[in-house]
């Protein structure tokens, strides 16, 4: 079972934090029960994640048999078959639906939305230039309204532009690393990485990069933020600027939340950036 376990990739269920993002900055992250809804929503995409890994992995054992990291997870070296595989994907997705549309209804249509838009990913959008970081920066927007609309709170649409374009950011940051790493294996791996190439992805990372800043300036600013909400500025600007530099120098982004969690510098600034914004939110 701990493999199963590892194949739905538990390490990577800290994408599914932005459920938080609507309770955290309307400033109900005190309120017991809307925190209980948030945390069963938080539970309810861990689970559908964790089965839309297996899926993927059923897709492309094949290929990840021939990538140098990716090689040792349990379908691509053998541990697990795909059969069972397919078997937990389906239970697994039928226990988190359930529990979604108990949580709230629109909570389940959302739940349910999210599984179909990433299992059409899976086996379609992956391979469509742009297409493909598109349907990852708007599975990190779901994440947000489903947190949002299971506890009937109000999200200003900055903080919803923000999320799509940081995912947006660490999307073509993990594509950089990958045509990399991969070379010229690269369109073996995955199909759009033939039709990237460094030069197109470090321009899109240049115009997101912009666009995140503009619109963090903007949601601070403009969307009735406490004025000492400017503290916070200087640490998203050092923590992209800092991850840029990983990309780039170091070659690293291939597996952003590893990249944010093995960086002291980077680790530093999203800890500071938390603190300061729940200060401003709850003590100022």
């Amino acid at each position: 079972m701990r493999y199963y376990l590892a194949a739905m990739r538990p390490k990577q269920w800290i994408k599914n934090l932005f459920v938080f993002v609507g309770i955290i900055f309307s400033g109900n992250l005190l309120d017991a029960s809307m925190l209980l809804k948030v945390t069963g929503s938080f539970a309810v995409f861990c689970l559908i994640s964790g089965a839309v890994y297996l899926v993927n992995d059923i897709i492309d054992a094949e290929k990840d048999r021939n990538h140098p990291r990716k090689k040792s997870r349990p379908l691509a070296a053998g541990l697990i078959s795909a059969r069972g595989a397919a078997g937990t994907a389906a239970f697994v997705t039928a226990a988190a639906l359930a529990l979604a549309f108990a949580l709230s209804p629109v909570l389940g249509i959302i739940s349910a939305v999210y599984f179909g838009l990433m299992i059409f990913y899976c086996f379609y959008l992956k391979n469509i230039i742009i297409l493909d970081v598109f349907t990852i920066a708007a599975g990190f927007v779901l994440r947000v309204v489903a947190g949002t609309e299971v506890i009937s709170v109000y999200l200003s649409p900055w903080a919803v532009m923000c999320t799509f374009f940081l995912a947006l950011f660490l999307a073509l940051g993990k594509r950089r690393n990958e045509k990399i790493v991969l070379g010229e294996n690269a369109n073996n791996h995955r199909v759009s990485l033939e039709s990237y190439s460094l030069a197109l992805i470090d321009q899109l990372i240049a115009v997101v990069t912009t666009s995140t800043i503009v619109s963090y300036f903007l949601y601070t600013f403009k969307a009735g933020q406490h004025l000492g909400s400017i503290i916070t500025v200087p640490f998203v600007l050092f923590g992209l600027f800092r991850y840029l530099y990983l990309v780039y120098s170091e070659n690293s982004g291939g597996s952003p939340e590893e990249t944010i969690i093995g960086d002291r510098p980077l680790l530093a600034a999203a800890v500071l950036w938390i603190a300061t914004s729940l200060a401003n939110l709850y003590f100022f």
